[in-house]
């Protein structure tokens, strides 16, 4: 039987477990992904920032930088998350006297290679733009969009049931207005993942199926299919980079 995204033990997430797996010590796949997000972001407002952009990154998880990636491009950015663990994680990242974690330099480094990242200051604007609500990806319904958004390791990784995965990948770009940037990342050929003492689902998903899912929906798609092996059972990273097309898909 596979394990659908209502079996997981989502509530026993363990994002600092997780962010010492995956983030303390950067991974030269993730340096790479953070360099094509930011050139995709930066090719699509190449001609000038429409006023009052909003961004929405979708199951974000322990991870900063895709949310990082939007700074220069946001009034405002919402962060959605459904594990309760890692919505407590996120605040924190907003909220402390500190700012984010130190951990995060890493990735805003590369990002600010880019003269847009360069002015500006990146503790004091996420505090300021950034905010974060618990929400499932399966329960989005379009009835809210956003103007930039972003999908990391979520519709691949919280199921290893194909509907679930499609349905996923529909709900993230039904939230994303005509035209909008986005950016969406899949671990290929996952077996599922483990953090602390829990075991997480996936689906095994490749770049021809990520292909399928998102071209009806997207223009400009690019499908970068990154070789890099982070941890046993899987083999890499798939990267979608492209726009929300004018088109409304069938459910």
């Amino acid at each position: 039987m596979m394990d659908r995204n209502a079996d997981a033990p989502w509530s026993k997430f363990d994002p600092e477990v997780y962010v010492d797996l995956n983030y303390r010590t950067p991974l030269e796949v993730d340096l790479l992904i953070v360099r094509l997000l930011r050139d995709h972001f930066g090719r699509c407002f190449a001609r000038g920032v429409p006023d009052a952009v909003r961004g929405v990154d979708v199951g974000a998880g322990a991870n900063l930088y895709p949310a990082l990636s939007m700074l220069p491009w946001c009034e405002k950015i919402l962060l959605l998350e459904y594990a309760v663990p890692n919505v407590e994680y996120l605040e924190r990242q907003v909220t402390g006297p500190e700012g984010y974690d130190v951990v995060w330099d890493a990735f805003w480094e590369v990002l600010r290679e880019a003269p847009a990242y360069r002015e500006v200051e990146p503790r004091n604007r996420f505090g300021e733009i950034v905010r974060v609500e618990r929400a499932n990806l399966l329960d989005l319904d379009g009835q809210r969009r956003w103007d930039l958004g972003t999908m990391f390791f979520v519709a691949d990784s919280m199921s290893e049931c194909p509907d679930e995965f499609q349905r996923g990948v529909r709900c993230f770009m039904d939230v994303l207005n005509d035209g909008a940037p986005f950016a969406a990342a899949f671990m290929k050929e996952s077996l599922g993942y483990q953090v602390g003492d829990h075991r997480y689902p996936a689906y095994r998903v490749n770049a021809d199926q990520v292909q399928d899912g998102l071209e009806k929906f997207a223009e400009e798609l690019e499908i970068h299919d990154l070789h890099h092996m982070v941890r046993p059972g899987h083999e890499g990273m798939i990267l979608a980079l492209g726009r929300r097309n004018s088109e409304v898909a069938a459910p």
